[in-house]
């Protein structure tokens, strides 16, 4: 897959950029408790990641790039996130355990796919709900005990578990969906080819 520099140099790339630029200051911010500065990028990180998408399509700038760059920004962007924000709340061990087995398993999915040469799909609404969602909640949590120095156990266990529950829902339409792309491409020749391809080379030493 050829990637043009011209075509790729565009606002929502730039954005989605913006977003991975962010995840070391973000991450200092939280390590050094410095919430108002912490929810305010992760407010930026979230509005910036909505935007992308948004002007990607208003535009028609969807790029290859930018269907690559932005899951990675949003994988990165949320494990940096909950990596720091388990120092401030170690109740959250849970949603850690959750969170890191979906993104295996999803990247055991892209890697499959990209074995077979299959482009991953691209961003899906259910996939950027979770994301909301996660934005939302630690958002949330940071701020009030930054701003009103508020804490509460039973509050954080909520937001979370419905982060939680949006991240699993997401985690099974985008296996149905990768499902119904590798059917599609056994359909197509494109998986079963490259296992003929292994068979002929194979013939003829064991003839």
């Amino acid at each position: 897959m050829r990637i043009s520099i011209k075509k790729n140099i565009n606002v929502p790339n730039a954005l989605t950029l913006f977003r991975i630029v962010l995840i070391v200051p973000l991450m200092r911010s939280l390590l050094k408790q410095d919430f108002i500065m912490a929810g305010v990028m992760i407010l930026l990180s979230g509005i910036s990641d909505m935007l992308d998408g948004f002007l990607a399509r208003r535009l028609g700038q969807i790029t290859d790039l930018g269907k690559i760059l932005d899951p990675i920004a949003d994988k990165l962007t949320l494990i940096a996130v909950v990596i720091c924000a388990n120092v401030l709340y170690p109740e959250i061990m849970p949603f850690i355990i959750v969170l890191f087995t979906k993104e295996l398993l999803m990247l055991s999915g892209g890697a499959f796919l990209l074995r077979f040469r299959i482009k991953p799909p691209a961003a899906k609404w259910y996939g950027k709900l979770s994301t909301v969602l996660f934005y939302t909640s630690i958002t949330t949590l940071i701020l009030l005990r930054a701003i009103w120095g508020y804490s509460n156990r039973t509050l954080s266990l909520v937001l979370l578990s419905v982060t939680t529950a949006s991240m699993l829902f997401s985690l099974v339409m985008y296996f149905l969906l990768f499902l119904r792309i590798v059917r599609e491409s056994k359909k197509n020749g494109h998986i079963q080819g490259t296992n003929d391809k292994t068979d002929t080379q194979d013939t003829p030493a064991n003839e």
